[in-house]
């Protein structure tokens, strides 16, 4: 739980870091998000797609810009260079949730065995919470594109967020004590089960496209790739050979972006 207590902190960083850039005379903008997210981890079987669809949730966040190239102060553009037209900086404040069970072939009707049960018996959930900011890369002209010379801005970013974790689990199994190793798969070593709050930071990267829809407002699609370094984040960590990698999701988000300046 102290690990927690950093998000203050955090928070506070951002806004200073983003009070200190307009007060260069820089624009803001600030919208909405939302979307489907696929968790992907060590619950079901790896590179099974009814692993990644049944283990889908949601998630929401706020997002702050800061534009390069255009002033708020005088209400004029800034110089011209690649950088002021090309790049933004996004600050984000973002929550996803997802329920987490086991699919594939191990949980299948026709397994009978108490290691089946076991797995079927077993759920979880995803519940992360991320502050942290991205550099967006806009191949056109963000000043083009202000002024309507066209209707779509594609775009990439890369970033890094500070991730706040508290998964769940539960079972359906024997005495359905998550702390008894008994209920879980067997070839699970003790201790794999540990639903605990924790912290970590993650990479984010992700493609997307703006659709200008009015002088002041834009919508946005996005797709996310996050990848936290720990394997933590949904309360299981076992040590079976195929669980190679840190837990990681997609998410495709939608989003409105309005212009503050």
């Amino acid at each position: 739980m102290h690990k927690l207590k950093l998000i203050p902190i955090i928070i506070t960083l951002l806004l200073m870091s983003n009070l200190g850039f307009s007060q260069l005379g820089f624009s803001h903008e600030i919208g909405v998000i939302a979307g489907p997210v696929q968790f992907r981890s060590d619950f079901g079987s790896r590179l099974n797609e009814e692993t990644n669809l049944g283990n889908s949730g949601i998630g929401i966040g706020i997002v702050h810009y800061i534009n390069f190239s255009y002033r708020a102060d005088c209400n004029c553009y800034t110089t011209d260079t690649y950088f002021n037209d090309h790049f933004k900086l996004r600050s984000e404040i973002s929550w996803n949730f997802t329920k987490l069970d086991h699919f594939g072939e191990w949980v299948a009707p026709d397994k009978t065995s108490e290691n089946a049960d076991r797995l079927r018996a077993h759920s979880g959930e995803a519940n992360n919470f991320d502050i942290g900011m991205q550099l967006e890369y806009f191949p056109k002209s963000i000043r083009s594109f202000q002024a309507f010379a066209y209707k779509f801005a594609p775009f990439v970013s890369l970033g890094v967020h500070y991730t706040a974790f508290s998964p769940e689990a539960s079972t359906t199994y024997g005495d359905q004590n998550i702390a008894n190793p008994n209920n879980f798969y067997s070839y699970w070593e003790p201790g794999s089960i540990d639903p605990q709050n924790g912290s970590t930071f993650s990479l984010v990267t992700s493609v997307g496209v703006r659709y200008k829809l009015t002088v002041l407002s834009d919508l946005m699609l996005d797709l996310r790739w996050q990848i936290y370094f720990d394997d933590w984040i949904d309360g299981l960590n076992h040590q079976l050979s195929y669980n190679k990698y840190n837990d990681w999701l997609i998410w495709l988000n939608f989003g409105y972006i309005y212009y503050l300046d």
